[in-house]
């Protein structure tokens, strides 16, 4: 074989090399390729199944009866009802316990609608004086929600408040919109204006949220107890896993 034979030999077998070296490298693209598509989907699998597991419900249209205990917290269960009991340990200045009412609010009002749970609802200080307007908001929503009359108002305005709360460090709640609120919400308490505007109750609220932080041991808000127990955070967020969570302790 001459020279020019043996070079054009060399020359077709590194072609062919590069060819099938093309092909080799394109499976492996292909392969990897494939791999992460599935990983994809099966993480976005995953979130959908999260995000489906605690999606908020919906509350129902009747609210379980809504009385106010000595203590003056708020007591939301059916006649006969008093376990699993839910205690709500929430200041409406807390940005996380807005979150929550706004994750598990429908929740708790379904447990205690269906019977299955007795719902206690604390409001609490839990900035102190140093935080200034903050502590004043916290005194002054809280002081204003004792002015309504237990039922299906005081929900209302619960639930108001957490819409309306300030932004941190910003003046707000105040008294001629806690008024108009109240109104709103389905007061007619001819004493309810005078309450308010004269934080009528606030020394009270101040005095029970100490007592009621000491006593419960409560470090921060949202918390929440089910049967005295502190739920854990992933629970107290998760609508499907809070159910779940009374839903066992009822066996």
């Amino acid at each position: 074989m001459g020279k020019a034979a043996r070079d054009s030999a060399r020359e077709r077998m590194k072609a062919q090399r590069e060819v099938e070296r093309r092909q080799e490298q394109r499976k492996r693209i292909a392969t990897i390729v494939t791999v992460a598509v599935v990983a994809i989907v099966a993480i976005g699998a995953g979130w959908w199944f999260a995000a489906r597991s605690s999606e908020s419900e919906q509350a129902t249209a009747a609210l379980a009866p809504i009385t106010r205990a000595a203590d003056g917290s708020i007591v939301m269960a059916k006649a006969g009802v008093e376990k699993p009991v839910i205690d709500v340990y929430e200041d409406f200045q807390c940005p996380a316990c807005k979150s929550l009412e706004e994750v598990n609010g429908a929740t708790l009002k379904n447990l205690a609608a269906e019977g299955r749970a007795k719902v206690v609802f604390h409001t609490v200080t839990i900035f102190g004086k140093e935080t200034g307007v903050i502590h004043a908001n916290s005194v002054r929503g809280a002081a204003a929600a004792r002015c309504v009359p237990a039922g299906p108002a005081w929900m209302t305005f619960h639930d108001r408040l957490y819409r309306e709360q300030p932004t941190e460090g910003a003046e707000g709640f105040a008294v001629d919109d806690l008024i108009a609120w109240g109104k709103e919400a389905g007061v007619t308490d001819p004493g309810f204006e005078t309450c308010v505007r004269n934080q009528q109750h606030a020394d009270a609220h101040l005095t029970q949220s100490d007592q009621t932080l000491k006593a419960a041991q409560i470090q921060g808000t949202p918390t929440l107890k089910l049967d005295g127990t502190d739920v854990e955070q992933e629970t107290a967020f998760n609508p499907s896993a809070l159910r779940q969570a009374v839903l066992d302790a009822a066996k």
